[in-house]
């Protein structure tokens, strides 16, 4: 389950929010967005940690949003009508909704309402009850649009680790040198990195260098091993020699596999500065800076530019 579902499980749901900002717009002349959400946060009793959740890029609020998408499905059902951006009065429908009290209003409810259908997104695309698309059903869609981001990379991340696996060891410690430049090491340099692993390398796999003389370098240690085979702390006393060896001061060990609860604790207590790197971080770090993986599709969210319609007035 991804982080954004767990966190907003006690949080009300889109479609139980629609009643009852309906109500509060029905108790004044004319209702404003945050109004809404604060006179709704109250009602629910939201604690401070629920209102403070967000969306996902840590700056809209989870709560808001879905309170934003109960508005915009009373507005497509005609249930309240939108006056000025963020300020929205009921209609003669909306009093009719109530009037009839209605337990909750859903998308099977407002789906009576040919104006709603006509305006949902994935119209034609109906689910088998004739319904709207049972995707958004317990998020917004903008929930719904980072689950499936997040589900799509989770499975990117287990396709991309399996890949580097099955690589040769020369082409592995390749890999890891253009990660780590990629992620910034060497930034300004031309060629900072290079592998030299071989027979004989004294236990490092890589180098790069952080500055024109040389003077500052980062050594690599790389391991391509299965899923089941995790580094052990004799490894990272091997590293650890062989970074004495050259008099560096600081090491990156790299695995496609894991790190024993030893090896963490011998790096940790080593007078030299030791990063370990498992295979899900791994897998991580390469699909975050694009190395090995390639950008095959991108969507663009868009939204109303309130200025420009301001202008044209």
């Amino acid at each position: 389950m991804s982080g954004i579902a767990v966190a907003a499980k006690d949080l009300p749901r889109w479609h139980d929010l629609t009643l009852p900002a309906l109500r509060i717009t029905g108790e004044q002349a004319e209702a404003r967005t945050g109004e809404l959400v604060a006179r709704l946060a109250d009602d629910f009793r939201l604690s401070d940690e629920q209102r403070a959740l967000t969306l996902g890029d840590g700056k809209r609020s989870l709560f808001a949003n879905r309170v934003h998408w109960a508005i915009v499905d009373l507005s497509k059902a005609r249930a309240v009508e939108k006056i000025v951006p963020g300020r929205y009065r009921i209609t003669d429908r909306g009093r009719a909704i109530l009037e009839e009290s209605p337990p909750k209003l859903d998308k099977a409810y407002l789906s009576r309402f040919p104006e709603y259908l006509g305006q949902s997104s994935g119209a034609g695309e109906r689910d088998s009850e004739g319904g709207l698309p049972a995707s958004s059903s317990e998020g917004t869609p903008d929930e719904a649009l980072r689950v499936a981001f997040r589900d799509i990379e989770a499975a990117l991340r287990v396709d991309v680790l399996q890949k580097v696996r099955s690589v040769a060891p020369g082409s592995f410690e390749r890999l890891v040198v253009r990660l780590l430049v990629a992620m910034g090491f060497g930034r300004g340099l031309q060629d900072p990195g290079r592998a030299i692993g071989k027979a004989g390398d004294g236990g490092i796999d890589g180098v790069i260098d952080q500055d024109g003389l040389g003077l500052d370098r980062v050594y690599i240690q790389a391991k391509r091993y299965a899923a089941d085979n995790a580094v052990g702390p004799g490894a990272i006393n091997e590293f650890f020699g062989s970074l004495d060896d050259v008099k560096a001061a600081k090491g990156v060990f790299i695995t496609t596999s894991s790190f024993t609860k030893a090896a963490k604790e011998t790096a940790t207590k080593k007078s030299k500065r030791i990063v370990l790197v498992d295979g899900d971080q791994l897998a991580r770090l390469l699909v975050k800076h694009k190395v090995g993986v390639r950008v095959e599709e991108v969507f663009e969210v868009k939204k109303i530019d309130e200025d420009f319609f301001t202008e044209a007035e």
